[in-house]
Parts: structure tokens; sequence; C-alpha cells
């Protein structure tokens, strides 16, 4: 079938706009945002923040978050649990999964299980992290922890927001019963830092916490939330000379500038490159370092060495702790390494001329004519075909 040339010309007009304008399509979702739509759920959004549990739901792509309005949160504070503890019974209420109102009354074979943030913390022992989802008699749509026993204690209230597939926020009855998210868990300020590191490898780097007395500092700033990156025995051990020549501040310093004062994931530290502030930091005494990533290797550079972060040793937030593979030298207290300079052929031949572009300017400047050529083209394509003007 033949086209009519003002039909073409709007196809091709159609075809040219999606080539040329940039895709606006986006997945993102802020989780405070939704709720601080809804007062009545403003104690359930309260506690995502303080547990810091929104900013994991806002990292997922598909997820489904079971809030429970205020008075259903005032049962649950009655029971005075820790915070820590608190978080792990919320984290059960946000599954990994898309569960909209219309799939919750379309579940296959009537019930399934599904995985919760609980699950995925590896606090919860076997499978006591799972929710169990079924649909009822009546409409209804019951929730129940796996751990309480088959007993379906919440249901289904009403969609909240949903955006297919990528977060659905659903008002459930009641909180979910279960006495493994409920188990009371240590809080940062129980831990005992220096013995942690020491199970893990780190049994040098610990001592010199206590007998400098730094250890004190690293315990203040557990509550808040803490980010230690400590060198391995070995590597602590090679470096003891350096380290025996500083003076008693200047080796408080040393080991303070291995912690900063906030809680570092693993993904948040390869998302925010850049300058970071240590425990050692004091005004004018900047003691910060550079975090840059390339691909899934995290590296810290100083402007003596640069060391890599080679593994997790500890990460119970708000605490997490990291090996790395050399000991941070800051500048304010060791010699900035000199860069070596470039041989001077390597430079000439290296250098581009006075007429002559660089090779990745070269290279953009031959993509953008190429664009713009192929881009011009179309346009010629498109006007032609709406005037009807043939083009052999």
């Amino acid at each position: 079938m033949q086209l009519s040339p003002a039909l073409t010309g709007a196809l091709a007009l159609s075809l040219l706009l999606s080539l040329l304008l940039p895709s606006t399509t986006t997945h993102a979702h802020n989780i405070t945002r939704i709720l601080a739509q809804h007062p009545d759920f403003s104690t359930f959004n309260h506690y995502l923040t303080v547990t810091h549990l929104a900013a994991e739901i806002n990292r997922r792509t598909t997820i489904t978050v079971c809030a429970v309005d205020n008075a259903a949160m005032s049962d649950l504070l009655s029971k005075h649990l820790t915070l820590y503890t608190i978080k792990n019974v919320l984290s059960l209420h946000v599954f990994a999964d898309y569960f909209g109102a219309k799939k919750l009354h379309q579940i296959t074979k009537g019930s399934t299980l599904t995985a919760t943030m609980f699950q995925a913390t590896g606090e919860a022992p076997g499978t006591s992290g799972y929710v169990n989802i079924t649909d009822l008699k009546g409409g209804k749509v019951g929730f129940g922890a796996v751990d309480n026993g088959g007993k379906l204690s919440s249901t289904f209230v009403k969609s909240i927001e949903e955006h297919p597939y990528n977060i659905s926020v659903i008002q459930v009855s009641q909180i979910l019963n279960s006495a493994e998210a409920e188990a009371p868990i240590p809080g940062p300020s129980q831990l005992n830092l220096t013995v942690l590191m020491a199970k893990q490898g780190c049994k040098s780097f610990a001592d010199l916490l206590k007998s400098s007395g730094a250890e004190s500092t690293f315990n203040e700033n557990l509550d808040g939330g803490l980010t230690v990156f400590c060198p391995s025995d070995s590597i602590l051990n090679s470096f003891m000379p350096k380290y025996k020549n500083l003076t008693a501040a200047g080796k408080v310093s040393l080991l303070l500038y291995h912690g900063v004062p906030v809680y570092q994931s693993m993904q948040t530290l390869k998302s925010n490159n850049g300058l970071m502030n240590t425990l050692a930091t004091d005004g004018a005494n900047k003691y910060d370092f550079t975090v840059q990533t390339s691909g899934e290797d995290v590296t810290l550079k100083t402007k003596v060495v640069t060391a890599a972060v080679t593994g997790t040793l500890v990460d119970e937030e708000p605490l997490v702790v990291y090996k790395i593979d050399k000991v941070l030298e800051p500048s304010e207290l060791f010699k900035a390494a000199a860069a070596a300079p470039a041989p001077k052929e390597t430079a000439q031949a290296t250098a581009p001329g006075p007429d002559a572009p660089a090779d990745a300017a070269a290279d953009q400047t031959a993509s953008d004519s190429g664009r713009g050529r192929f881009s011009g083209m179309l346009v010629m394509v498109v006007l032609s075909l709406w005037m009807g003007v043939g083009l052999i």
C-alpha cells in the first residue's frame, strides 16, 4: 500500500523527533515524598527516615512498601524496642517485588511467599524474612510472616500510590508479627569496635587505637554513624617504622584519619566520589582524601598514597569497616609525592600542534559532524516527503 505524501512526512517527522530528542523516562522514586502527602502515615514515614530504610527503598528499582497508619505504629512503639530492632520490623514490611492492588487479588494458586528487606539484611535466620501473601474470601488479602506459625496477622486496606512495575505503596491493617524481627539486637554503642576489627584481621590497627587513646573518638561517633578504613595486619606491620617516628599527637591524627563520621555503605561510597573529611579534620587542618571509583573498584587517594578498598569486614549500620591495602598517609604528616616529569621526546611526540586539535577533540568534532550531517539528511527527507517531492 502506498502512503500519501502527508502521512509519509508525518511518519518521518516522528522518526526524526525520536532520534533527536533525548529520552526523559525515569524510574526514580522517593518514598518520603510519597508518604508526606498522607498525614495518617507520618509516624511510619518518620521511622523509615531515622532507620535509613527510606534511602534503601529509594535505591531499589522494584519494591513494595506495606505502610501502616499512626495508630498501628503506636502499637509497635508501645513495645519499647530499640531503634535497630524497629528497623528489622519495618524491613519486614518492604517486599523485594512489585505488588499492586490488582496483582494482590490475582495471586497464582491463591498464595505466594515473597522476600523482604529483612531477609536481605542477613539478620533473618532461615526463611523468617519471608512473608506469606494469601488471597482470602470476600475480597480480602492477608499477610503473615513465615515465622508467625502461618498466621495472617495483617490485611490489605488500600493502595496509596502505584508506579508499575517500579514501586507500590499500600496500606496494611497491622504490623506483621515476627519474633525474629522483634528479637533484641545491640545498638552500636554496645558493639566493641576493636574486638570486631581484631577478629577480622585488623588486630594491629585495633591495638594502636587502644594504646594511643584514639579508640574513644571512634566510639563517640558510633551512634551517629561511622566508617572505618582498616589496613590489614601485614600492611600495618611494614608501616610501623614510619609510625614510630611520629609524635604522640601525630600518631593519633594518623589513626583518626582512617575514620569518617558518617555511615557509608559500599553503594553510597561508589556513588559519592570526591573529597571526604575524616575524624582528624580540624579547621585549616583538612585531613581529607578523595574517593574515586572505576567500575567496581574503589580507591582512596591522598596527596601521598593511593589505597584500594579490598573488602568489607563489618557492615552493621550505622557502623561499617572496610579493609584497605595501604596505610592512608595525610599530607599534613607526610611529604606529598612529587609527580614524575614526562620525558621531553614523549611530550613533544604526543603534544598536538597549534593547527591540529587533540585526538579526543578531533574524535568529538568528527562525531558531532557526523551527527549533524545525519540530522540534516533527515530534515531534508522530512521536508521532501512533506512537500511531495521525489528524492530519486
